[in-house]
């Protein structure tokens, strides 16, 4: 028993011991498995004695090794074959790469990307072709790329979309062609254009949705504008209408104003947009007290507050504001003092909804403008720009100054962006002004037609040209034609004669009318005037000019004694003119000097509406030639909105006296008639009158008030239709020699009704008059349609 019992525990001992040496085995096995045989893989390493390119047909074997990057003889490893691998790849120039390790060769197998033979957009009618060429990156003649193409079809797409076609998609498509070259289609569907359906305002109490609309860039289309243009929706252009919002609310006095939101949502057809404004109008403000202060003995508070120019009690405006800082610091400089900066300090009274401002006079930091660099004008000539600048190298710099001159580079128009940085310069009291400027199409072809029911159908062929080679001068041409009449121009301005603020200009005109079925004769007019014009203030000018011309009447054959007496009719022979001295002409030839005194208050920042003007112009002929006269002219407008802007009103009154000298008599061709200044009568349809024959014979002297509203009629605002009454009041009278007509002084009145339709094809004008006050032999007009379009 103990025999085999011991022999049964020596067994049992051996299969443990083997049990224990499998376990080992097997666990080794599976280290090794998992260690040892990565280990191996990894290290395993490559030396090339020699590299072998195949499959490359353009591109040349030395390059594509160098793309590479393994020399010959040089150990490389698994994971370095894979970076030559990738670095080849994204060459871009090959469809597919392969690397093969064949003993100590390597050898390299590429497929090469295509030339592109042609590039051709297909399904587009909305943007040529031209165009998108312009717009894409890939060329012909060069290499296919995928990835480029994507990006064109991208761009072509977001262009699409700048133009409201928001479903508008692109495929890039290539056709394959013999020697590796493929053409790439580009596949358009435009799809439709997405228009604004409904802009509205959340939050606005002071100005109604209309009146905002009409502040704003972006338009909602309507049902009778779709027949012609359409008003898409762009994202782009809710940022600015935003800047547009605010600048309008800060201009009116609502310091506090805030565009809350902009939601633009699809319609249910998903074919236009909802624009929903929500904003905050907060309190309008006014100025309270404005007081000037300053701590530099050089300066006297008493007099800077005179050039102020702020009425307490006026709405607070920023650029009121601005001007004044302005005015205080050209106030230094006529002082000979520099560096000296004004800075408006405000402070809030929120009870009484004013706004004190003090102008603080203080001395600024000592810097000055080292250079001006200009960048971007490859037409414009540098010395247009730099003239925008009241500072030039040297001068002490002031960033005021620098940003009043970047708006009057904008002004130009010459240009669709401009930006105007400051940065320092070679010293910290050195200061570079760096001006980038994108250039802008600046010359214009125009074709228009023009009716009215007083002188019929017209039209207008004209060129302008505002930026002339690159100068900043101004050239235009123009010739209109009528049904009895024809005219033409010809003006050219140089805005910087010798480098000054000095507008010269050059400019003449032809006219010639046939007025046989109307007034039985025919006139001829031609001049030329060169003029100078110069500000004297921020709101007056002062133009002189001098003007020499002919004026002739021909062909009359009426029976007006006076007419006849003015033009020593005959029968037969030729119409002549006993003129003064009499001497007998047809033409009469004039040289006479003259000047016009403007003065012109326009707020042009988003509010047309309010202007003052009045212009005051003389002329006296008599230098030579055949006419003696002076002739004064004047005229005032103002015109403002109430009921917040729903209303706008609008006052002209103009006046002008011919008065002959030398014993000479004025005629026809040179008196005063009316026509367009007093709505509701006929051409020549007032005034001093032959009463035997009917003919007008016009005054020497005339004087016309013209009263207008217009305001909403309720309708859709993207109709641009309005509604608005007039009055006009006014008469023509005095002749030189009346031979037995009545010369006087008769007052006219009008009063009429018009509907304003801003149409694509241009703005319409329907007069409803009624002439309350009137002479029996005038001849009234009850209804007058007026259209004027450039295209």
């Amino acid at each position: 028993m103990n025999l085999y019992h011991d022999a049964e525990h020596a067994g049992n001992g051996v299969i443990r011991h083997v049990a224990t040496a499998i376990t080992i085995i097997v666990f080794f096995s599976v280290f090794s498995a998992l260690t040892l045989t990565p280990k191996a893989a990894l290290a395993q390493s490559y030396s090339f004695s020699s590299v072998q390119v195949e499959g490359n047909a353009r591109v040349d074997a030395a390059t594509i090794v160098s793309y590479a990057g393994i020399a010959r003889g040089e150990t490389v490893s698994a994971a370095r074959l894979n970076d030559a691998y990738r670095s080849i790849v994204e060459s871009g120039l090959f469809e597919s790469v392969e690397l093969q390790p064949r003993g100590g060769t390597l050898v390299i197998k590429v497929v090469e990307y295509p030339t592109i033979n042609v590039i051709a957009f297909e399904g587009n009618r909305r943007i040529k072709d031209d165009d998108l060429a312009g717009i894409v990156q890939s060329q012909s003649r060069r290499v296919y790329s995928p990835s480029v193409a994507e990006a064109d079809a991208a761009s072509i797409t977001a262009a699409y979309e700048q133009s409201g076609r928001l479903a508008a998609t692109v495929t890039p498509k290539i056709i394959r062609r013999s020697d590796n070259r493929v053409d790439l289609v580009f596949e358009i569907v435009e799809g439709k254009v997405v228009e604004i359906e409904r802009i509205s305002f959340v939050g606005n109490r002071n100005f109604s949705d209309s009146r905002l609309r009409r502040a704003l860039g972006t338009k909602q289309a309507g049902l009778l504008r779709a027949l012609i243009s359409r008003d898409t929706f762009v994202a782009d252009r809710i940022e600015f209408d935003k800047q547009v919002l605010r600048d309008f609310y800060m201009s009116r006095g609502f310091v506090d104003f805030e565009v809350l939101s902009v939601t633009p949502e699809l319609t249910r057809s998903r074919d236009a947009y909802l624009v929903t404004f929500t904003i905050r109008e907060g309190q309008r403000f006014s100025f309270g007290k404005i007081t000037t202060v300053s701590d530099l003995p050089e300066i006297d508070p008493a007099e800077y507050q005179d050039a102020v120019r702020i009425r307490t009690g006026s709405v607070y405006t920023p650029t009121t504001i601005e001007g004044a800082v302005t005015r205080l610091e050209r106030l230094a400089l006529r002082q000979g003092l520099n560096f000296i900066r004004v800075e408006p300090r405000i402070t809030r009274n929120d009870r009484t909804l004013e706004l004190d401002v003090e102008f603080a006079v203080v001395r600024g930091e000592r810097l000055f403008v080292e250079r001006i660099d200009i960048e971007g004008n490859s037409t414009t000539l540098d010395r247009v720009i730099r003239r925008q600048f009241r500072t030039v190298e040297g001068d002490p710099f002031n960033p005021r100054e620098i940003r009043q001159a970047a708006d009057r580079i904008r002004a130009l128009g010459f240009f669709s962006s401009t930006d105007v940085s400051a940065r320092e310069g070679t010293a910290p009291d050195q200061m570079i002004v760096d001006v980038d400027v994108e250039e802008q199409p600046t010359g214009s072809v125009s074709v228009g037609l023009s009716y009215s029911a007083a002188s019929g159908a017209g039209a207008t062929l004209g060129f302008s040209e505002s930026n002339f080679l690159g100068r900043g001068q101004l050239l235009s041409a123009s010739i209109s034609t009528g049904v009895d009449d024809v005219s033409s121009q010809l003006v050219f301005a140089e805005p910087a004669f010798l480098g000054r603020d000095l507008t010269f200009a050059f400019a003449a005109y032809y006219t010639e009318t046939d007025d046989q079925d109307s007034e039985s004769y025919d006139t001829r007019n031609i001049s030329v005037s060169p003029s100078f014009e110069f500000p004297l203030s921020e709101s007056t000018r002062l133009q002189l000019r001098y003007t020499v011309g002919e004026s002739t009447i021909d062909n009359y054959t009426g029976t007006s004694n006076l007419i006849r007496t003015e033009t020593n009719t005959t029968d037969p022979g030729p119409p002549v003119v006993v003129y003064g001295n009499g001497s007998g002409k047809s033409s009469l030839s004039y040289s006479k000097l003259g000047y016009t005194f403007s003065f012109d208050t326009e707020d042009r920042a988003l509010n047309p509406n309010n202007r003052y003007m009045l212009s005051l112009s003389q002329d006296y002929a008599g230098l030579g030639g055949d006419m003696e006269f002076i002739e004064t002219a004047f005229k005032a407008i103002a015109q403002t909105a109430v009921m917040n802007e729903d209303l706008r009103l609008r006052a002209e009154f103009e006046a002008g006296a011919l008065a002959m000298l030398g014993g000479q008599d004025s005629r026809v061709a040179e008196r005063y008639f009316l026509n367009g200044k007093i709505r509701g009568f006929e051409g020549n349809g007032l005034g001093p009158r032959d009463l035997a024959t009917g003919d007008a014979l016009g005054g020497n002297t005339y004087a016309v008030l013209r009263l207008d509203t217009r305001f909403p009629l309720g309708l859709p605002e993207e109709y641009g239709i309005e509604g608005g009454f007039f009055a006009d009041f006014g008469s023509v009278w005095d002749l030189d020699n009346p031979l037995g007509n009545d010369d006087g002084f008769y007052l006219r009145a009008v009063l009429g009704f018009a509907i304003y339709w801003d149409t694509p094809l241009g703005p319409l004008r329907f007069n409803f008059t009624d002439a309350v006050q009137r002479e029996s032999y005038d001849k009234e007009q009850t209804f007058d349609l007026t259209l004027s379009t450039e295209f």
